[in-house]
């Protein structure tokens, strides 16, 4: 679901995510219809703990991207990217209506009350996703809307403008993380994305996210509750994480469980929160459920974190691996595996217009 679009040309794409830790790029050939890795590359911003938007610094961006684009060899100048999620607006709401007429005009007009700010100062999507027969001939669409502040829209579009690619579309993470984590699954999916400074939880249905949720705090207050439970530097801490033995030197009896409890206790709260939230709904008469849990984001590398996750909810949860639809060079396994965490949302955006 793009914010706006156009027609690609080309059949080689680039997937572009600015996230708070850092940015990713990964270029994708279009080879009869499967998504074969080009190039890709990444870098980690210095000053991690700064709580500023990459895209306030336009002139740093440019530099970097372009930088990124001449080191990584790409050879497309057409782009995907994605907002984050903590700054788009999303919902699905039910209209009377049937057409397309109709159905924007009732998007317009339940956005009005929905959203915070003047529509005016919005880009605003929509997405029809089913249509049911609400009787005496008149039909009830469900509709997802998706909005963006027009000044960041404009700004992202400046950034590759400068930096001298095509920016195709521009969407939300979450449909980025269906593409690359979910593909044809049509069973109810949590997705958990943990960032370095947010955790977006999603929970998908049928290829569509019918919640959306983002609380600040991720890989950056692990470190720090790390760093500040043992008295170590922050830098060790950080490290220390992805340990599983560094981890269990501090578990008596070598289960992690209560660290992770300690460690990831505002995460597992939303968690809970969004589980309940979604399975207290009920649709044709039945309780709506989620079958299993997909982890991302580069802090779901925390040693046995799917484990935990699975005996805490009760639901199987795995961690996602957004190379699943991506052919590669098998020497690269080992490199990709490690990375991979990092890489949803660029192989994502890069996979939108390879069918």
């Amino acid at each position: 679901m793009g914010l706006f679009s156009s027609k690609p040309s080309k059949q080689s794409y680039l997937g572009v995510d600015f996230g708070m830790s850092g940015v990713k790029i990964v270029e994708l050939l279009n080879e009869k219809g499967r998504a074969r890795l080009v190039t890709y590359a990444y870098t980690d911003f210095p000053n991690i703990s700064s709580d500023t938007q990459p895209m306030e610094d336009a002139d740093t961006m440019v530099a970097l991207l372009k930088k990124m684009l001449a080191k990584a060899k790409v050879t497309t100048k057409q782009a995907i990217s994605a907002l984050p999620s903590s700054a788009v607006f999303s919902s699905i709401i039910s209209v009377p209506a049937s057409s397309e007429k109709e159905i924007k005009e009732a998007v317009e007009t339940q956005a009005r009350k929905l959203i915070p700010v003047p529509l005016e100062e919005i880009t605003l999507d929509s997405k029809t996703i089913d249509q049911a027969d609400a009787g005496g001939g008149k039909k009830v669409s469900r509709v997802l809307i998706t909005g963006a502040p027009k000044t960041l829209v404009t700004r992202t579009m400046d950034v590759f403008k400068r930096a001298g690619l095509e920016l195709l579309s521009l969407e939300t993470e979450a449909f980025a993380e269906i593409r690359s984590l979910v593909g044809k699954d049509r069973s109810s999916i949590m997705i958990i994305d943990i960032g370095a400074k947010r955790t977006n939880i999603a929970v998908v249905d049928r290829g569509v996210p019918f919640l959306n949720r983002s609380i600040a705090t991720g890989g950056v207050a692990i470190s720090q509750t790390i760093s500040k439970t043992l008295g170590i530097p922050y830098e060790q801490a950080d490290a220390m994480k992805r340990d599983i033995r560094s981890m269990q030197q501090f578990a008596p009896t070598g289960d992690i469980t209560p660290i992770l409890n300690t460690l990831l206790r505002p995460i597992v709260d939303e968690v809970r929160y969004s589980f309940n939230l979604y399975q207290g709904q009920s649709e044709n008469g039945q309780q709506k459920r989620i079958d299993k849990i997909i982890l991302t984001g580069g802090s779901a590398l925390l040693p046995r974190l799917p484990e935990f996750l699975t005996s805490l909810m009760n639901v199987n949860a795995y961690l996602g691996d957004p190379w699943a639809r991506v052919v590669y060079p098998q020497d690269l396994r080992p490199v990709l595996d490690e990375i991979g965490p990092r890489f949803t949302v660029s192989v994502g955006c890069a996979m939108r217009d390879i069918e």
